[in-house]
């Protein structure tokens, strides 16, 4: 549960649009399963880290992206796993290249 869980939120975290470079990061923040995640993104050459807390609880964890790879802690806990593959939904047609 734990590990689709921060999966879900690592895939989510990387993907959304960065802050402008030179600026302090942005505080952003989404909700799953009643808990708010607050968090700060910071691109590093060969990595992304995410650092932040969940509400209520005040759980505090830091996340290490580098590829599909995902390392870090949370609250007291080491965590790492690789990022699953986006699915495309369905039905769906997604076109890669065209000519």
């Amino acid at each position: 549960m734990n590990k689709t869980l921060f999966a879900t939120a690592a895939l989510l975290l990387v993907t959304a649009a960065p802050a402008f470079a030179d600026e302090k990061p942005a505080e952003m923040s989404f909700q799953r399963d009643g808990d708010t995640y607050v968090y700060t993104r910071a691109e590093l050459p060969g990595r992304v880290v995410l650092a932040g807390r969940r509400l209520p609880a005040g759980d505090s964890f830091e996340l290490t992206v580098r590829g599909a790879q995902v390392t870090g802690t949370v609250g007291d806990r080491s965590v790492s796993f690789k990022m699953p593959r986006a699915r495309t939904r369905a039905g769906s047609t997604t076109v890669v290249a065209a000519r």
